[in-house]
């Protein structure tokens, strides 16, 4: 119990230390964490110059580990994010030159950009943990993590991801412009050029929370709860395609991920409240009709659908 609110104390002091920094960032922090500690990935959709390659970076650095980023564009190719093989004139063997990918964070901006042979690429890397080049299969270094990004508003010159890749995605998470009060300390903040001190969390620590996420109790009340907002979401008459059997999986080790974030060593009905929105966004798929008759935007819809599925199963006591 004594871990699990050092955990707490810890995983607090980041998100504000990075929030400071990245002001209005301390949520999305939590979902950033959840996903590196389930194995996962999260995908943030914003217009641009909302701070999130700055946070991405924050992020890594508040963890001391390897960040790289990498920028779609539609003349990628595959190699360009794996690697390829080189000749190399001294030895006259072809070896293995490693892609930007081999890094334990991967910012991949812009990734609906590039067309879905690279997307393809990214996404063995993503489940797999692993690049295949010329037959050779090489790993990549653990915790990995992607934090990709697209940009919800431009359509032109862009491939919208596959429902494979998107599924690979823990989290869509939709960050919004500031409020007023936010905006005004991020432009009093540009004038702070203090040095920055950084706790971090090693590799070592990411990987022991994570075991210790699997060992966060789950009620069966809990269990049952989980498959009924599955369940639900398959029925409901504004979704042509509900969640996945997959998803009810990774919704109850994101939970645990959550519970363990908060303090404690079991789930309860509020940690499958939290990740809701985020989990489900991209993996219901709409109905047409559901969304021609509406005057609200396309995230409006999914967050109302969402919610009246919550609030149609009953959670436990």
């Amino acid at each position: 119990m004594e871990e699990t609110e050092n955990i707490r104390d810890t995983i607090i002091d980041m998100e504000t230390s990075i929030g400071n920094t990245v002001i209005g960032s301390s949520r999305i922090v939590r979902f950033m964490l959840i996903s590196l500690f389930t194995n996962n990935h999260i995908l943030m959709e914003s217009v641009p110059g909302l701070a999130k390659t700055m946070l991405a970076s924050e992020f890594s650095k508040h963890l001391g580990l390897q960040f790289k980023r990498i920028q779609f564009t539609p003349d990628m190719l595959p190699s360009d994010v794996t690697g390829n093989m080189v000749f190399n004139p001294e030895t006259r063997k072809m070896e293995f030159r490693e892609g930007p990918v081999f890094s334990n964070i991967v910012l991949a901006d812009e990734i609906n950009r590039t067309p879905p042979k690279v997307q393809s690429a990214l996404l063995e890397a993503m489940e797999e943990k692993q690049v295949s080049v010329y037959g050779l299969t090489t790993k990549l270094p653990s915790p990995f993590l992607v934090i990709a990004t697209q940009n919800p508003i431009e359509q032109e010159g862009t491939f919208p991801l596959a429902e494979a890749l998107m599924d690979r995605f823990l989290f869509r998470y939709y960050i919004d412009y500031p409020d007023r009060e936010d905006e005004i300390k991020i432009l009093k903040s540009i004038y702070r050029n203090a040095a920055k001190k950084y706790n971090t969390l090693d590799s070592a620590t990411i990987l022991h929370y994570r075991n210790l996420v699997n060992e966060v109790y789950v009620n069966e009340e809990i269990i049952e709860y989980i498959i009924n907002i599955i369940r639900k979401s398959r029925e409901s008459d504004m979704v042509y395609l509900g969640a996945s059997t997959r998803t009810a999986v990774k919704y109850l080790n994101a939970a645990r991920a959550n519970a363990m974030l908060s303090g404690r060593k079991y789930v309860i009905p509020e940690d499958v409240i939290f990740i809701a929105r985020e989990i489900l966004n991209h993996r219901l798929i709409m109905r047409p009709e559901s969304l021609i008759d509406s005057e609200a935007d396309y995230r409006k819809i999914i967050y109302n659908v969402i919610d009246s599925i919550i609030n149609s199963v009953e959670a436990p006591q």
